[in-house]
């Protein structure tokens, strides 16, 4: 069991949408960065930065994919550049796989 439990309280204050992904390019002068503009269902889409670069030698693959994200986190700046979401994914020893949506659901829509 996890020694890092939280209560479903504090869980709830975790905002995961699904965003469609617009544009992939990598960070100039980041091996490991990425540059997401994703959409939401917004006014405009986001940016996101993500350090997925390693799994994704050509980044255009990403274009068009429906991914779990965490939305509501605070802005953070990355190399200069403003990050305002996390792409969720799960990794190990030999797999990589972002969570990406199994039926066309609208960008936006929350994870519940």
């Amino acid at each position: 069991m996890p020694e890092n439990k939280i209560g479903i309280d504090e869980f709830k204050k975790l905002e995961i949408k699904i965003g469609k992904i617009l544009s992939a390019e990598k960070v100039e002068d980041a091996d490991k960065l990425l540059r997401l503009s994703v959409d939401f269902g917004e006014e405009k889409p986001r940016q996101i930065i993500s350090g997925i670069a390693l799994y994704f030698p050509d980044p255009h693959v990403l274009i068009g994919k429906k991914c779990a994200f965490a939305a509501n986190l605070e802005p953070r700046v990355i190399r200069g550049l403003e990050s305002r979401g996390m792409i969720l994914a799960v990794s190990g020893e030999g797999f990589f796989s972002l969570l990406e949506t199994s039926a066309d659901v609208p960008p936006g829509s929350t994870v519940k």
